[in-house]
């Protein structure tokens, strides 16, 4: 019977410490991100406006991304609608989310968080109240074009 709890015990901690590693991987590694040199350039003085609306919304993911939550204002974004993990363009719609502030770090450490020029691109968008934002969306598909060539 200690031999299962044992045996237990260490399935917990390996699931625990593959977990760990999983978030730090995540949210905070450079590893697996290689930012395209053609990124906006982030100046180290300002503070940026930023506009969430998913994960980012939630505390926890803020804190584990940039190593702080920081505080969050309800927020709006017209002519967007929410789509799983993006917004789309649509007249009349609306995304709510939360604005935060940033610092050039700040700002640095979600542009990996969303692979920026990867995943996401980052554009500034005018919120409802006329605020302007960074605002990450996903990046279009790009698709390669395959031909045959048959020489004869």
């Amino acid at each position: 019977m200690r031999k299962s709890i044992r045996h237990t015990l260490v399935a917990l901690l390996t699931l625990l410490a593959l977990g760990i590693g999983y978030l730090w991987l995540t949210f905070a590694s450079s590893f697996g991100y290689n930012p395209p040199g053609n990124l906006p350039v982030v100046d180290d003085d300002a503070t940026y406006s930023v506009f969430v609306y998913g994960t980012l919304t939630k505390p926890w993911v803020r804190w584990l991304v940039m190593g702080r939550a920081g505080d969050s204002e309800p927020a709006e974004l017209p002519g967007f609608r929410k789509e799983a993990l993006d917004i789309k363009p649509e007249d009349g719609a609306i995304t709510r989310g939360q604005v935060i502030s940033v610092s050039a770090d700040e700002l640095r450490a979600l542009d990996r968080y969303e692979r920026l020029g990867v995943r996401y691109e980052r554009v500034e968008l005018t919120l409802e109240n006329g605020q302007s934002a960074w605002v990450y969306r996903l990046m279009e598909p790009v698709l390669l074009e395959i031909t045959d060539e048959i020489s004869e």
